[in-house]
Order: C-alpha cells, then structure tokens, then sequence
C-alpha cells in the first residue's frame, strides 16, 4: 500500500529529534529504515536540501532549509512529488510554530513534542488524498523537482552513511535555500517603505552634513551627528524586515521603532516638532507594518 508511514523533524546541524510522529510499526524491515534515517539524520548538513534514499519497500524522504530538516519513510511505490509536497507542508507548520532561537537552544530530543499532533494531521491528509485532489500542487512541485532535483542515495549502503558520520566525503555539496515566504505586500506596506526610504536618505544627508561640519569646526556635536546616522540604520533595518522573514521579529521591531524615536526626541533643537512627529509617524507605520505581515498559513505550492 503507497502511503506514509514516518515523520519526522529534525535539528540539521547535529540531528537532534525535534518532533516526531507517534506511529509504531514492529516489523523488521521499518526498524531496519528507522535506523538508518537516524544516521542519516546526523549528516543532513552535508547533502543538498532535498534528497531520498530508496530501497525495496522502505524509502527515505528528506528536505531541509535554515536550522531544521523534515524527513518521511514511506512505501517505495509512494510518489516522490507528494513525499515532498508532505515535507514542505510540514517545513511551514513547524516554522510558523517555532524560531529559530528556540531551536537553537533545544538541549534534549523531542524537545517540540507537541508537533506530533500536526504530523498526525498533515500524514493523515496526505495518506487519504487522491491524485485528483493534489493534482494542481503535483504539477507545481513537479516543475520544482525538475529544475532542482533530489539526491538519490541507495538505503542499503549503510556502510556509506557509517564512513560520512565518521569523516569521509567532506567535498559533500551543501546548499541550504530559505523557504520562509511572507504575506503579500499590500499598498499600504509600499507606502511605508517608500516613507521609510525618504526617512532614511533625510538622517544619511543631514548626519554626513553635520559630521563634516563637526569635525572641522564642533567636535561635542559627535552626538547629533550619531542621532542622525542611528535612525538612518534603523530605516534601513524596518525596510528588511518588511520585506523577509527573521527570528524574533517583535523583538527587533520594537528595537528600532524605540532608537527612532529616542534620536529624534535628542534631536529635538536641529528638528522642529512637525518634523520630529513626522518621522516617528513614518517609523510607527513601518513598525505596525511589519507586525502584521505574517509568515503564510501554508505553502502555496502543496495545496493542502
């Protein structure tokens, strides 16, 4: 029967078990494959993101990007296109769910235990899903295959997964592709940017203004000159943030919306009130802007 029978998430750096679905399955040949993904789990950094090892039955499905890597046993006569249309699917619950701070920091296996009931869930659709229903998504990742495809392993070679986890092969290819793909831009995003850009190049023009002056004349206007430059920076860091993904987004939001405003106010003098408003409104509206672009609810590729 083609179905899936194993998931799991793991850390790439070392193989650490994040999560892993509850399934048991007691005959030899799963035990046999559950053995070997576990080693081959630990050399995930040294192989390209996607990637299966085939064998008679059993085969090994892998995809991995940033810190983490889903891997799936499935029956061979499973198709490979929906393996790793599971595995994306997977990819994107566990990154809208954990950052990567957290995963950095998990100490102990299973430290995400509670994924386990998205595994379920995600193995279970996919398991009962006919052609039909995926045949949009199949094409898609089809194409992606194509263009791009997994590395093929033989999953009785044990013996070459044994020599890579103790030192052999190190001209191994790693690539490692972010997959975190926000929300649309919406106009309202594009006028923040295009307001926090204007903001930018204002601090960048008056602060190297005022530095050539300070260096020749006014050495104590160092300070003004370090107002100018901070919001400039930060300008350009809202702008990132608005547009990718990263860890700790909040965080970091608040950070630079904070060291806007805080400039601004020790500006105060060099800027009139109107103008100081201005800019920590346009620093306000990139801040909200960026909070509320979120990491999308699912791949658009799976369509599940």
């Amino acid at each position: 029967m083609s179905m899936i029978f194993f998931a799991c998430v793991v850390r790439v750096r070392d193989g650490l078990p994040l999560s892993a679905s509850t399934d048991f399955h007691f005959n030899q040949d799963f035990l046999e494959c559950r053995k070997r993904l576990k080693a081959l789990s630990s050399i995930l950094a040294q192989y390209p993101s996607r990637g299966t090892a085939k064998g008679r039955d059993l085969s090994i499905h892998f995809l991995s990007s940033g810190d983490i890597a889903c891997m799936a046993i499935c029956s061979s006569s499973y198709s490979t296109i929906m393996a790793f249309c599971f595995l994306e699917e997977l990819q994107w619950e566990f990154a809208a769910s954990y950052d990567t701070t957290s995963i950095s920091l998990a100490s102990r296996p299973y430290a995400f235990l509670e994924f386990d009931n998205i595994i379920q869930k995600v193995k279970c659709h996919f398991n009962c899903a006919s052609g039909s229903q995926m045949k949009a998504s199949w094409e898609k990742v089809e194409e992606e295959l194509k263009f791009r495809p997994p590395v093929q392993l033989k999953l009785e070679d044990t013996e070459l997964m044994n020599g890579m986890t103790n030192g052999g092969h190190a001209g191994v290819h790693v690539e490692v592709v972010p997959t975190y793909r926000m929300q649309r831009v919406t106009p309202l995003g594009i006028l923040s940017l295009v307001l926090n850009i204007m903001c930018g190049a204002l601090n960048l023009i008056r602060g190297v203004h005022l530095a050539e002056y300070s260096f020749q004349e006014d050495h104590e206007g160092i300070g003004n000159v370090i107002a100018f430059f901070l919001p400039f920076l930060a300008c350009v860091f809202q702008c990132y943030l608005y547009l990718f993904y990263s860890s700790a987004r909040k965080m970091k939001t608040f950070v630079l919306f904070f060291s806007v405003c805080l400039c601004n106010i020790y500006l105060y003098g060099l800027r009139n009130l109107w103008q100081i408003a201005f800019h920590i409104g346009v620093a306000s509206l990139s801040s909200y802007q960026i909070l509320t672009r979120q990491l999308m609810e699912k791949q658009p590729d799976c369509g599940v």
